[in-house]
């Protein structure tokens, strides 16, 4: 009998392979923006991440419409790092804290799930006064010299409203409407100096008992005095209270991007109008 014959029949030599199941474009799309999520969560965690600027409370250094980025490995990481708080990293890993008169972002007190940033003016074990609009820290007056008065355009980011710029603060520079506010050139005992806005009188402000900044915390302010819910109030009265370090997101670096706010998505030549060019690559 032969090899290829068994009781007489012919066997088939041949092996026949299906063919290739075709691939799902959407399956593959769907992985491929899978992966692309968790690569920008990831560098967004870890490494860097971008800020938009929503209100007035760090003028004159930061302008509503200021887009930054912020370095997120310098004080460390913990939940906030991640994208919603997600709570996989407990407490603080590699934490360190602020040095005064860095700014910084960081998750709001309790119940308020947004990110704020303001600057550092004290750490553990400091204590801190405002007497007259000036910092009294650890003791010691800081340094405040005024300087030429801070003026910016009027714009849809700085309306001429109450809560945009009051009309006591509005002004004219070549026949263009401005707002301008007195401004002083404020030095930490560091040697970090910059400079902060001063709207007038405002006893809740600019007179205040003493704060002393507890273990674990950072006492943050805004540049813009007047006009920023900081440490020197508690949550209850619009404020942040002590920041727990925790609660520390992570360091500005520099903007890349402002808008005067003027522009409409729906217009593309706007965006490029109502760009302040000036701003960008402003680093602190």
């Amino acid at each position: 009998m032969s090899d290829t014959e068994i009781q007489g029949e012919p066997v088939a030599t041949d092996t026949v392979v299906a063919p290739p199941k075709a691939k799902s474009e959407t399956r593959e799309t769907l992985v491929f923006l899978l992966k692309l999520g968790l690569a920008v969560a990831i560098f967004r965690s870890f490494f860097f991440s971008p800020f938009f600027i929503p209100s007035q409370s760090m003028l004159p250094r930061l302008y509503v419409g200021d887009y930054l980025f912020i370095s997120k490995w310098n004080y460390g990481y913990s939940r906030w790092s991640l994208p919603f708080g997600v709570p996989l990293i407990p407490g603080k890993i590699f934490g360190s804290t602020p040095a005064r008169g860095d700014v910084v972002v960081f998750r709001g007190p309790p119940g308020e799930d947004h990110d704020v940033i303001k600057r550092v003016i004290g750490t553990p074990g400091d204590t801190i006064e405002m007497r007259h609009g000036q910092i009294i820290l650890n003791g010691v007056a800081v340094p405040q010299v005024p300087v030429a008065d801070f003026t910016i355009p009027l714009s849809p980011n700085y309306p001429a409203t109450q809560e945009g710029c009051p009309a006591e603060f509005q002004g004219s520079d070549n026949g263009k409407p401005i707002c301008r506010y007195k401004q002083q050139r404020e030095t930490l005992p560091d040697g970090v100096s910059y400079t902060v806005l001063d709207r007038g009188e405002n006893p809740a402000a600019d007179d205040t008992g003493v704060y002393t900044v507890p273990a674990g915390n950072v006492f943050v302010m805004g540049d813009n005095r007047d006009d920023s819910g900081d440490s020197r109030f508690t949550p209850e009265q619009g404020g942040m209270g002590y920041v727990p370090l925790e609660r520390v997101e992570g360091k500005a670096l520099f903007t890349f991007w402002s808008t005067d706010g003027s522009a409409s998505w729906v217009l593309p030549w706007t965006w490029f109008s109502a760009a302040r060019w000036s701003r960008m690559g402003k680093g602190f």
